[in-house]
C-alpha cells in the first residue's frame, strides 16, 4: 500500500479526493460521478423503504467540497439524478441547495447517464452527452479501447485483506490509459473492480485508489480481494 495517489493520464495530473471526487488542479475542474439525487425515494415509491436523506446528505458533501475547493468548473459525470422523476420528488430546501451550488460555479456540467438521459432542467449548468477537455474524455459509460477516458456508471468497489480485517470500500479504477470514478451518491452501491464487467475494460496490471478512513490508499491489483457474495449493482 502507497498513499502516493496522485494519477497522470494523458499528461494530466489528477488527484483524488477522499470523498469520492477527483480534482484536475491545472484546470480548477472537480468530477464527480453518479450522485443518483433521489434513490431513496424512488425505492420508497416501490415499497423499500429507505431513509428519506441521501439527497441531503450526497448534496451536503458536494457543497463542502466546492466550499472547500473553489473550483471555475464542476463536471457531473452521469446518473446524477436517479429517475426521469427525481427532480419532482426534491425536496424544496434541496432543490434551492442544488440551484445555489451551479449557480457558484462558473461551469457547471451534466453529462448525460443511463438513469437520466435527459437531465431535469431549471438547475443550471449545461447538459452534455460527453465532454472533450484538452487531453481527456468525460462520459458516463466507459468505451473498450478508449485511452484518457473518465467515466462512472459502474460505482468500483475494491476489497483488500489487511492485518485482522478485509476491508470494502469505493474506489478509483485507473490502468494508465483510463479512469473510473467511484459513486458520490450516499445511496449508490458498488461493483467490485474484479468483476469482468469493470476489469474487462482496463489493462491487466491496473491499479486502485482505494477511499477508507478519511483518505486515498493505492493498491496494484495483485492485493486486491474478489467478493464471495454478489455485490449490490445499484
Amino acid at each position: 500500500m502507497t498513499m502516493d495517489t496522485t494519477m497522470t493520464l494523458r499528461g494530466a495530473a489528477l488527484a483524488p479526493d477522499p470523498s469520492g471526487a477527483l480534482v484536475w488542479p491545472a484546470e480548477r475542474t472537480l468530477v464527480v460521478a453518479d450522485l443518483h439525487l433521489e434513490k431513496g425515494s424512488a425505492f420508497a415509491a416501490r415499497g423499500r423503504m429507505l431513509p428519506p436523506y441521501d439527497t441531503r446528505a450526497t448534496l451536503s458533501r458536494l457543497a463542502e467540497l466546492v466550499e472547500r475547493l473553489a473550483p471555475e468548473r464542476v463536471i457531473c459525470l452521469g446518473d446524477s439524478f436517479h429517475d426521469r422523476r427525481a427532480a419532482s420528488r426534491m425536496e424544496a430546501g434541496d432543490v434551492a441547495r442544488l440551484r445555489d451550488l451551479t449557480g457558484r460555479v462558473a461551469d457547471w456540467l451534466w453529462v448525460t447517464g443511463n438513469h437520466d438521459p435527459q437531465p431535469p432542467e431549471g438547475f443550471g449548468g449545461r447538459i452534455l452527452d460527453e465532454l472533450t477537455l484538452g487531453p481527456l474524455t468525460f462520459r458516463h459509460e466507459a468505451v473498450p479501447g478508449a485511452i484518457g477516458e473518465l467515466s462512472g456508471h459502474l460505482h468500483p468497489v475494491a476489497a483488500v485483506v489487511v492485518p485482522g480485517r478485509r476491508v470494502r470500500e469505493r474506489c478509483f479504477a485507473f490502468d494508465g490509459g483510463k479512469l473510473i470514478l467511484p459513486a458520490f451518491g450516499a445511496f449508490a452501491g458498488g461493483l467490485n473492480v474484479l468483476d469482468p464487467a469493470v476489469s474487462g475494460l482496463l489493462a491487466a496490471r491496473f491499479e486502485v485508489h482505494l477511499l477508507a478512513r478519511g483518505k486515498v490508499h493505492r493498491f496494484p491489483r495483485s492485493r486486491l480481494s474478489p467478493d464471495k457474495a454478489s455485490p449490490d449493482k445499484a
